[in-house]
């Protein structure tokens, strides 16, 4: 089972926490307004997308693949179902 802890480190930036059974890995990612502008959000939702984001990465690839710093803009150069499929993630079922 994984666990994702966020600790806020900014204006738009994270550090998160990713524990796969034993293994934890650490990670400072940081939310570019347009990106929020473009789903439509405003800073109150960076936690919601910042978890969602790295739920969806995991369920690509293990934590320990997720890169230890990086922007939320280069998610879609890897997966560019990620700007479609992120808003969907965030309104819930």
């Amino acid at each position: 089972m994984s666990g994702i802890r966020i600790t806020p480190a900014g204006p738009h930036e994270f550090g998160v926490e990713v524990s796969e059974g034993e293994q934890t890995t650490s990670h400072k990612v940081s939310v570019p307004p347009s990106l929020l502008e473009e789903w439509g959000l405003d800073d109150s939702h960076c936690e919601a997308v910042v978890r969602e984001s790295f739920a969806f990465l995991m369920e690509r690839e293990p934590a320990s693949s997720i890169l230890p710093e990086f922007s939320l803009a280069i998610i879609p150069r890897y997966f560019p179902e990620y700007r479609d499929e992120l808003p969907d993630r965030l309104s819930g079922p």
